[in-house]
């Protein structure tokens, strides 16, 4: 217990049960607070358990909008709960599922909030080569340990090797290139290859023994240790314990080109150069003609070396620091603050929710209510007694016409007995000069020539005056 944490309350005096308050044996109790209990349970969790491997069924897996993973792991007996972080989980090679079977590596740690024990992942993968990925980690971490890949124990390559030996599948597609890279770059350097399999059971005592013959016979600078790619099953074999120590064990320095560039293996750890391919490994055994009779390639690589030098002490000196700096990260308190933020946000979307439906409910009682008073049925009375008044209205019309055309009947016909209209009927007929509109009543009104119109019952007559008859007027 910090010494820090004890100052934070001060130290209660009770009195012990059974004993009179006015006795003066009492004790004194540290009480803890909830907050503080499990601060420090949960930095005990994180002080005590290193990165751990841990297998198990998927359940419970959900993703808030922060972009965290939420799940449980189980198996048959037994449950955790977990938290994977955006950081982490952005680098996730598959998408998880509820039901999966994975692989995690992660740090087990205590949430605050809650007081749940959890375990904080740092890395997820499927469980299907979960056993050989162990196995290799397992491997590498023991071999890291016993000091087989420090590098003051690999050997340099020679600037030009007067011999080198091929360790891999005489029939394979990797030899072919190592050796049309080394034809094309130096092909005075002779070339021995030494048959082994790449790849089955006695793949690899086939190997350590290649290694052990070459170290015997001393007829070559350089080993290249090569293969084309695969999965990690078909890599066991460079993987494999032996491989190691022989690799590690030569006399020969070993480029070590297995696979593709993102296939790391034992033997590419072991190894004192590793390359990311088969010809990769060729053009670093292999100098160039050109560069060789070049002093200011020279010059390059002896500043190469010396800045990698430099990069990999400033690594090692980050690496020391972010070490002293991780427990005091802030990075731990955001991820409690960012797991405590998405808890919040789902009570908010349960609330929002539960609210949303009381609302409804309210909105649906009113709903009711306002029906039950709706204007329909009075509207529609209203509508009948206006049509009723619109059939009253149109007969009261109707009936007023005829009294009205009763009313007109006997004036219009005693005015029709006067109309020149009904002369017109009877055959007579109308005549006007054009000229002034005027009504001729007597031959002496117009002249020969003159044009006149006469109006007929139906019609009118343009005429032209050709011979005036003069009559006596009939008395």
């Amino acid at each position: 217990m910090k010494k820090s944490d004890s100052k934070q309350l001060p130290l209660v005096t009770t009195p012990i049960l059974g004993q009179s308050p006015r006795n003066n044996k009492v004790t004194q109790r540290d009480i803890y607070t909830v907050s503080r209990l499990n601060k420090e349970a949960r930095s005990l969790l994180e002080k005590t358990f290193p990165l751990i491997w841990i297998e198990g069924e998927l359940s419970n897996l959900a993703r808030p909008s922060s972009g965290h993973l939420y799940f449980s792991l189980k198996d048959t007996d037994a449950q955790i709960r977990c938290a994977m972080f955006r950081n982490r989980n952005m680098h996730l090679r598959f998408k998880p599922e509820e039901g999966q079977q994975v692989l995690i590596r992660a740090r087990i740690s205590l949430y605050e909030g809650r007081g749940e024990f959890q375990a904080i992942a740092e890395h997820m993968e499927e469980a299907g080569d979960g056993a050989l990925r162990r196995a290799f980690e397992q491997l590498k971490q023991r071999l890291n340990t016993e000091g087989l890949f420090d590098n003051e124990h690999k050997k340099s390559l020679p600037d030009l090797p007067k011999r080198i030996g091929v360790i891999t599948s005489p029939t394979g597609a990797a030899v072919q290139d190592i050796l049309t890279v080394l034809k094309r770059r130096f092909p005075a350097i002779p070339v021995i290859i030494y048959p082994t399999s790449v790849q089955g059971t006695t793949a690899s005592k086939e190997i350590v023994n290649a290694i052990v013959t070459a170290n015997q016979r001393k007829e070559c600078d350089a080993l290249i240790l090569a293969r084309g790619g695969g999965s990690l099953e078909d890599l066991l074999c460079f993987n494999n314990e032996k491989v190691a120590y022989a690799i590690y064990e030569s006399s020969i320095p070993i480029v070590s080109g297995v696979g593709h560039e993102v296939d790391i293996t034992i033997a590419d750890l072991v190894a004192d150069q590793r390359a990311p391919t088969p010809s990769a490994a060729a053009e670093q055994l292999s100098p160039d003609r050109d560069e060789w009779l070049s002093t200011v390639s020279l010059l390059g690589k002896r500043l190469e070396h010396r800045l990698l030098t430099i990069l990999d002490q400033l690594r090692k000196q980050l690496t020391w620091q972010l070490k002293s700096l991780k427990q005091q990260h802030p990075g731990i308190y955001l991820q409690q603050q960012a797991q405590r933020l998405d808890n919040l946000e789902q009570r908010l979307i349960i609330h929002q929710q539960h609210y949303l439906q009381q609302q409804r409910s309210i909105l649906s009682n009113h709903s009711m209510r306002l029906q039950q008073h709706a204007p329909d049925h009075r509207l529609q009375h209203l509508h009948m007694h206006c049509n009723n008044l619109y059939t009253r209205l149109q007969q009261a019309i109707k009936k007023q016409l005829e009294l009205f055309n009763q009313r007109l009947s006997t004036p219009a016909r005693a005015l029709d007995a006067v109309s020149p209209l009904a002369t017109l009927d009877r055959g007579y007929t109308i005549t006007r000069r054009e000229r002034d509109n005027k009504i001729i009543v007597d031959a002496d009104d117009v002249i020969i020539g003159e044009k006149i119109e006469t109006r007929l019952a139906n019609g009118s007559l343009s005429c032209k005056v050709e011979k005036i008859n003069k009559h006596n007027k009939i008395k």
